[in-house]
C-alpha cells in the first residue's frame, strides 16, 4: 500500500517535534527520498495536470507546508533564498539544475542583493536537498519536471527580496 500525503505530513510533523532544528531537518530529507521511491505516493501526491504550485498541506502549530510542483517546460528561477524559512527540494520527476550562490550583498531597500554562482548539480528523481534559511540558489528545469517540495513557513506569505547575479 503507497504512503499518503497525510501520513507523510504526519511524519514529517513527527520528526521536526522530535527534534526542532537541523537534524530534524535533515530527517524530513530522508522521509522526502523514501516518499519519492513511491511511485503511488508521487502518483497522487504529484499527479498529471498538478500546478507549478499547489499546496497538499500546512501544519497547523509549525507552519511547515508541503507543495507539489509540476512544470511542463523549460523554467528557469534568479538567485533566492527562503528568507526566514528553510526549503527542501524533492525530485519526483524529470531533472532540476540547481545553483548555488555566495551572498556578496544582501538586498537594501529597492536595490537587489547581488549573488555569486558557486557550483552547479543536478537533482535527479529521488534526489532531495535542503536548503538552510539564508542560503542562496536557483533551480533551472530545461524539460518537464515534478517536484515534492517543504517550505519551513508557507513561502506564500512572505516577502522575498531579490538578487542579481554578478560573474
Amino acid at each position: 500500500m503507497s504512503l499518503s500525503v497525510e501520513q507523510f505530513a504526519k511524519s514529517c510533523r513527527e520528526a521536526l517535534l522530535a527534534e526542532p532544528g537541523p537534524a530534524g531537518r535533515v530527517h524530513v530529507v530522508e522521509l522526502v527520498q523514501e516518499a519519492l521511491k513511491d511511485p503511488g505516493f508521487v502518483a497522487a501526491a504529484i499527479p498529471e495536470g498538478t500546478p507549478e504550485r499547489k499546496v497538499l498541506y500546512e501544519d497547523p502549530d509549525l507552519g511547515f507546508t508541503i507543495l507539489a510542483h509540476a512544470y511542463e517546460g523549460a523554467k528557469n528561477s534568479k538567485p533566492h533564498d527562503h528568507g526566514p524559512s528553510w526549503a527542501i527540494y524533492g525530485q519526483a520527476a524529470g531533472e532540476t539544475v540547481m545553483t548555488d550562490y555566495e551572498c556578496l550583498a544582501r538586498p537594501e531597500g529597492e536595490t537587489p542583493g547581488k549573488a555569486k554562482p558557486m557550483r552547479d548539480y543536478v537533482l535527479k528523481p529521488g534526489d532531495a536537498y535542503l536548503y538552510e534559511p539564508g542560503v542562496l540558489h536557483s533551480p533551472r528545469r530545461d524539460g518537464a519536471t515534478r517536484l515534492l517540495r517543504i517550505e519551513g513557513l508557507n513561502m506564500d506569505r512572505i516577502k522575498r527580496l531579490p538578487y542579481d547575479t554578478v560573474a
